[in-house]
């Protein structure tokens, strides 16, 4: 969790909701066909700039302006050939450890940390670079809103089982609510063509782009089950793409008569040197039974066993179930009484009972109720029953919320009172200094196989696999002098 000013995401709805269409066609910039759209390019410009601030607050810039200036440069360079040229282009590069890349309407695409530092090459960045911008050239955000196929997806509310609870939770944590398309088979398909078509215009070798793939479809298969699914799921399963990217890009090539094309993996893995691996312990982390965030020195202890998802705005565990969550993000007011007040306003909260409390040396104020929601004939009923503790510390108010449906609640209480009453002061320096773990570039000095450098290296058996997909290796992969190899640290 970090301290952001995010607008809540529902101004996308509505900004999508009203915009003033228009009707007839347009022609398609990759197809040069017509189509039926409803929204002008000056209307999907303007789409981009209103997502973009929004995306930039809730998952904030990497800040490390090297990378930037990478992600930029290449992107302008291969903008410049695209079929929309002329467009505004921005690139940016987000602070988050989901392995994913997007764009939006008008020209903004984004590249997390997370996916840079799983690419192996230039040429897989330049791929997954000409997707993005294909997905922009061929307006296919644009297409989809016409369709009527715009999708939501929330922090949490894939897993949330009950509707009534993932309500009350992407309510409550105001950033949670992000909107993205949901491409279908044949705009997914054009894209792949055009990062095809776009990478070797610029020198790489776009088979690289197809490897890539294979390193997805590794990290999926691995990924752990104990933290909320990635939300910026927007692409299929990788699985099947491989063998076809492969062939396109052969034939692109071959035909076009396209020789001597980049990979430069040297030069890429010595750009991405140094970046944040994995989750940053410093906008806060998991250890034994404890959520501590190092940067607001807090503490609280966490259901054991439930989903987790920390974000910049909201840290939300859930139940495997998913019939209930427990959630702290930070509450607006000058007392906790003040917060809790507009709380229930926001939040149309019945409040049942109410208390002043001290937590932890603290001051607090301690709500329960039910959460009113609109049923189908249109009255206010019951949904959620919630217990929610206003926690005042180091000028700010922090919200401890825990929710569940009606017939689960007295099931979670005692867990429910443990989540806000553990909430605490941190003090303990090795838990204040502790920092992320970043990639290092190793040279291979003598001929090995990954997994016996791996060995000398004092990586964790644990971890080898994870470290070969990392650098789309096998852990048998014979690894000559002067290879490099990427390792990760805690620096």
């Amino acid at each position: 969790m970090r301290v952001n000013s995010t607008k809540n995401w529902q101004v996308i709805i509505l900004t999508i909701a009203f915009v003033t269409l228009m009707d007839g066609c347009a022609t398609n910039p990759v197809t040069g066909k017509k189509q039926v759209a409803l929204i002008s390019e000056a209307q999907e410009i303007a789409m981009g700039r209103e997502y973009d601030p929004q995306i930039v607050a809730e998952f904030g810039l990497y800040p490390d302006s090297a990378i930037q200036r990478f992600i930029n440069a290449r992107g302008m360079e291969m903008a410049r050939i695209s079929h929309r040229p002329n467009l505004q282009w921005t690139f940016r590069v987000l602070d988050s450890d989901v392995i994913n890349a997007f764009a939006v309407p008008g020209g903004y695409v984004y590249f997390t940390r997370g996916i840079l530092a799983n690419m192996n090459n230039e040429a897989q960045f330049a791929g997954v670079l000409g997707h993005e911008i294909g997905h922009v050239t061929a307006r296919h955000s644009v297409s989809q809103q016409t369709k009527g196929l715009l999708t939501q997806l929330g922090v949490i509310a894939a897993v949330i089982a009950n509707k009534n609870v993932a309500q009350f939770a992407e309510q409550l944590s105001q950033g949670a609510q992000l909107l993205m398309l949901s491409f279908s088979r044949e705009a997914e398909t054009q894209s792949d063509e055009l990062g095809v078509a776009y990478s070797p215009q610029v020198g790489y070798d776009a088979r690289e782009m197809a490897k890539f793939f294979l390193t997805l479809k590794r990290e999926q298969d691995q990924s752990s089950h104990a933290r909320l699914p990635e939300f910026l799921s927007t692409h299929p399963d990788p699985g099947n793409r491989y063998e076809r990217v492969t062939q396109l890009a052969t034939q692109v090539q071959q035909q076009n008569n396209l020789t001597n094309l980049k990979i430069n993996r040297e030069g890429y893995l010595r750009t991405i040197e140094g970046i944040v691996y994995g989750e940053d312990p410093r906008h806060g982390y998991i250890e034994g039974g404890y959520f501590y965030h190092p940067e607001m020195k807090f503490q609280f202890r966490h259901p054991l066993n439930w989903q987790y998802k920390n974000s910049p705005t909201s840290v939300v565990f859930s139940p495997q179930q998913g019939d209930a969550v427990c959630m702290l993000t930070l509450g607006q007011g000058n007392s906790p009484q003040a917060a809790a007040e507009q709380f229930v306003q926001t939040n149309k909260i019945q409040v049942t009972e109410s208390q002043q409390s001290i937590i932890n040396g603290l001051p607090a104020f301690i709500i329960a109720g039910q959460q009113l929601q609109q049923d189908q004939s249109g009255r206010q009923v019951p949904a959620v029953r919630l217990l929610t503790a206003f926690i005042q510390y180091n000028n700010a108010i922090y919200i401890m919320a825990a929710a569940s449906t009606l017939q689960s609640f007295n099931g979670y209480l005692r867990q429910f009172q443990d989540f806000y009453g553990s909430f605490s002061r941190l003090t303990d320096a090795s838990k204040i200094n502790i920092r992320p773990e970043r990639i290092t570039i190793h040279t291979v000095r003598t001929a090995t196989t990954l997994q016996q450098l791996l060995a000398s290296q004092d990586i964790a058996a644990r971890r080898h696999e994870e470290l070969a997909i990392l650098n789309g290796m096998q852990l048998n992969t014979q690894l000559p002098v002067g290879t490099l190899v990427k390792l990760v640290r805690r620096m």
